[in-house]
């Protein structure tokens, strides 16, 4: 069996700035965002694609499946995972009238 490259991602294109501001105000953070010049975020010779809208077609011919979850509960989702796993764990307590 031949290996392929397939694309999974969402196809709903949107720039780091539009990502940074909807995780913002998804999660009522008061963070500021901060500008880095590309030359200052990445290494001399560094080469990025400055814009990505993945083609899922590939993925969806051999697996059937295509992403269709909105972005907006993919950020929900992952900021309440991190809040869960921030959250204290709370200490189980001994049972009534046993030794400690």
């Amino acid at each position: 069996m031949a290996s392929e490259v397939v694309n999974v991602g969402n196809t709903e294109e949107v720039s780091i700035e539009e990502l940074a501001q909807l995780v913002k105000q998804r999660t009522g953070s008061n963070s500021t965002i901060e500008f880095v010049p590309y030359d200052k975020a990445y290494e001399p010779g560094f080469e990025d694609m400055m814009r990505r809208v993945p083609c899922v077609d590939k993925l969806e011919a051999l697996t059937g499946f295509r992403p269709r979850t909105p972005l907006t509960e993919i950020i929900d989702r992952v900021a309440a995972f991190f809040q869960k796993k921030a959250e204290p764990v709370p200490t189980p307590r001994a049972a009534a009238g046993s030794a400690v």
